[in-house]
């Protein structure tokens, strides 16, 4: 059903989720239905996703639902303009992960899938100045590294350089 998982950046999610907001709670997950989805309702989250409308065009659709906090994991870096969905949530918790810009990779593309690319791939500060400048107060924030099986030099620097970027932040 779903591609290869992967498990340590869901586990590093997990937890960082767990320690911000502790279950039971309902979240508002931005984006479709995946296996994060599953694995947040295995561990005592009621989780409620967008069905894959264009957040740029109809951000509005954050306010559709009444939950204990939004969360976007690896959602924000797809939208053109995630300001304005983050001004548009009224919940008063958000839970949010990225990608960090790599200096030794280019941005994702998918060649095959329009929405598959990566329109913003940001530097830590420039996604805290963001969540600051939308509503937001940060209340914690964590790194982790995305190391490959692979041999040469971007494998060796995946080892060293964080490639995630998990924030919590309240209104």
């Amino acid at each position: 059903m779903y591609a290869k998982i992967p498990s340590k950046r869901y586990k590093h999610t997990l937890e960082f989720l767990q320690a911000v907001l502790p279950a039971p709670a309902t979240i508002l997950d931005l984006g479709v239905r995946n296996p994060f989805s599953e694995i947040m309702e295995q561990n005592g989250y009621t989780v409620i996703n967008t069905l894959g409308e264009d957040l740029d065009e109809l951000p509005e659709i954050v306010r559709k639902h009444t939950v204990d906090a939004v969360t976007a994991f690896e959602i924000f870096e797809h939208l053109l303009s995630p300001y304005e969905v983050l001004k548009a949530i009224e919940s008063k918790k958000i839970i949010a992960t990225i990608p960090l810009n790599l200096w030794f990779a280019k941005a994702y593309r998918s060649k095959t899938d329009m929405r598959d690319r990566h329109y913003h791939e940001f530097e830590d500060w420039q996604f805290n100045w963001l969540i600051e400048k939308t509503g937001w107060t940060i209340k914690k924030t964590q790194k982790w590294t995305s190391p490959v099986n692979k041999i040469g030099i971007r494998p060796i620097l995946r080892m060293f350089t964080p490639r995630y970027y998990a924030i919590y932040a309240e209104k």
